[in-house]
């Protein structure tokens, strides 16, 4: 007998794959937004206000929030963990980035629920 994917199982699947995109996103801006790409500047926020308005109009409201939360997080986080240069050890200072990441993550929360919103006003629905 074959095992069949039943359609709860796929999307789950979907859902998976468009989480797992938002950490590699998370991660890939975070790094070069600390070591390459506008570092020191704000012009950084802008490739990540487009990223995380493109993970929330990639899917439905709750893959915007989760996916939205977990690529501020991570964005967040990383960047902070790439361009930390201080004295101390970076593994005392893993919990206060923790820290700031959850602020990053309600930031890409926020973003992801805008691109839903957006693409909610400006895709017609199928019929």
């Amino acid at each position: 007998m074959k095992n069949k994917t039943f359609p709860r199982n796929r999307t789950k699947n979907k859902r998976n794959e468009k989480t797992y995109t938002a950490i590699a996103v998370g991660l890939i801006l975070g790094l070069t937004g600390a070591r390459f790409l506008f570092v020191g500047s704000w012009l950084s926020l802008i490739p990540w206000s487009f990223a995380g308005i493109a993970l929330g109009y990639w899917g439905t409201k709750k893959e915007a929030m989760i996916n939205g939360v977990t690529y501020g997080f991570i964005l967040s986080f990383v960047f902070m963990l790439a361009g930390y240069t201080g004295n101390a050890s970076l593994i005392s200072r893993v919990p206060f980035f923790a820290i700031l990441g959850v602020f990053g993550g309600v930031g890409g929360l926020l973003l992801g629920l805008l691109g839903f919103f957006i693409k909610n006003k400006t895709v017609r629905p199928r019929r």
